[in-house]
């Protein structure tokens, strides 16, 4: 079974930030849940790996999780 590769492969990840941040502008609030979740759909399409997306999906919960409770 393949195995997450978490690291880092952009280029320039601030400037993909910035795109992220900017594909939002104008949004309402739920607009926004649907472009994040749209967004989501395609790039699980695009990676094509259940394995791999459960493992992100699980290490994407971590992270939220563990963000919660050091705030």
């Amino acid at each position: 079974m393949a195995e997450l590769d978490s690291r880092l492969h952009l280029a320039d990840p601030d400037a993909v930030f910035v795109r992220l941040v900017r594909a939002h502008e104008g949004l309402t609030a739920e607009q926004s849940r649907r472009l994040d979740a749209a967004l989501v759909l395609l790039l699980a399409n695009q990676l094509g790996d259940e394995a791999l997306l459960e493992q992100a999906i699980a290490a994407a919960r971590a992270a939220v999780c563990e963000g919660e409770r050091e705030a």
